[in-house]
């Protein structure tokens, strides 16, 4: 089951039920607090996605970025005003700091949907200069999505993570309306890719070390070899390689072969996708004329495609239009399959934006009925 949070109850005589329900005097981390149990998901082999949706000026930002999400404040922002992004990313390090050291890697990358087209804001020109790059998002042969060429910066703390996304902050596409001076316009999306070794990996590594060390002080070797060859003199390193066999070809008069991968690179990659999406709004209401109008309208049908793709999950259909809209192409991994989701709907308490906030409602209601798949870890090993 999906959950929905920061919503509003009775509106025009309608009674919308959800999970959790935080008013404007609730903390960050109060709000956060029912998020943190995802973030144990990620090291269990889960794909995590979390997303604000609502209008413009509901309050999506704040509740991803915190306050003052400018480029100097983050770095005093205190701890109870940051949001959902800069506590997920101190969560998921604290939780990777009580695991075996070198256990898991991260990697940040930063991505906007502006006017339907992915653009990779961490790309840099041929000068070095900081440069959103047009990216495009493709289905692979295993069904994974993956953008073409899209940078990734590893990353090790918190920190780090903010600076980075501070840094392309104003290069995400603005443009003021008549309901926000300075409104976002396009779909903010921050990646979190983390790489982790496979537990039975390391566990055999480390057994297999014990057993080379063990064949160097005894000089032995694989019993089924030695009776096919029992004059065959072996150095210690191919009688490692030997026993590291599951078989031997029988009969053979020459050692066990080593067809066995690199135990140190077996890992498995999930990823956490931290979304703030553009505010739904109606033109008239925007006030916008001439080129900002495409992108009310970009963004109101990207948005479209979203509730559609809930929709069809919600109601099991054959087939879920992932590939209407590059969001929800871009966003597959995090919304099918038996990873897990978590959407926060931002509602204006305002009488005028009555319409807006019963379709973020309707919304919110319609994701509740959506029955995931029953869970399953990700371990999948990707050997190099």
């Amino acid at each position: 089951m999906v959950n929905c949070l920061k919503t509003a109850s009775p509106v025009h005589n309608k009674m919308f039920e959800f999970e959790r329900v935080h008013g404007p005097e609730d903390p960050q981390d109060a709000v956060f607090e029912e998020v943190k149990p995802l973030i144990t998901s990620l090291l269990d082999g889960y794909n995590v996605c979390i997303m604000a949706y609502g209008q413009t000026g509901s309050g999506k930002t704040h509740t991803m970025l915190g306050s003052g999400p400018q480029e100097e404040n983050f770095k005093t922002q205190k701890e109870t005003q940051q949001g959902i992004i800069p506590k997920a990313a101190a969560e998921l390090f604290r939780l990777i700091s009580e695991k075996p050291a070198e256990s898991h890697t991260v990697e940040v990358s930063v991505m906007e949907v502006y006017n339907n087209e992915v653009f990779d804001l961490l790309a840099r020109d041929e000068p070095g200069s900081a440069a959103g790059q047009h990216r495009d998002v493709i289905t692979t042969s295993s069904g994974t999505i993956q953008v073409t060429s899209l940078t990734h910066l590893p990353v090790c703390n918190a920190s780090e993570v903010m600076q980075i996304i501070s840094s392309v902050l104003k290069r995400r596409a603005h443009c003021p309306t008549l309901i926000h001076p300075d409104s976002s316009r396009s779909h903010l999306i921050v990646t979190l890719t983390i790489s982790s070794k496979s537990p039975n990996a390391l566990a055999l590594a480390r057994r297999l070390q014990r057993a080379k060390k063990d064949m160097q002080r005894k000089e032995w070797w694989s019993p089924r070899c030695r009776r096919a060859n029992p004059t065959a003199q072996h150095s210690s390193d191919e009688l490692f390689a030997s026993s590291s066999s599951s078989t031997c070809p029988s009969p053979s008069l020459s050692p066990c072969p080593s067809p066995r991968p690199s135990i140190s690179q077996a890992t498995f990659k999930t990823k956490l996708q931290l979304v703030d999406l553009a505010g739904s709004e109606c033109v008239g209401m925007s006030g916008v004329s001439g080129p900002a109008l495409w992108e009310v309208s970009c963004i109101n049908r990207s948005l479209s495609a979203l509730a559609d793709v809930l929709g069809a999950l919600a109601e099991h259909r054959p087939h879920v239009p992932y590939r209407n809209s590059k969001l929800t192409h871009l966003l597959q991994d995090a919304i099918g399959g038996d990873s897990k989701l978590l959407l926060m709907l931002c509602v204006s308490p305002t009488q005028r934006f009555i319409t807006e906030s019963l379709q973020s409602l309707g919304l919110g209601t319609r994701v509740r009925q959506v029955q995931k798949e029953p869970r399953r870890k990700s371990n999948t090993l990707r050997v190099k």
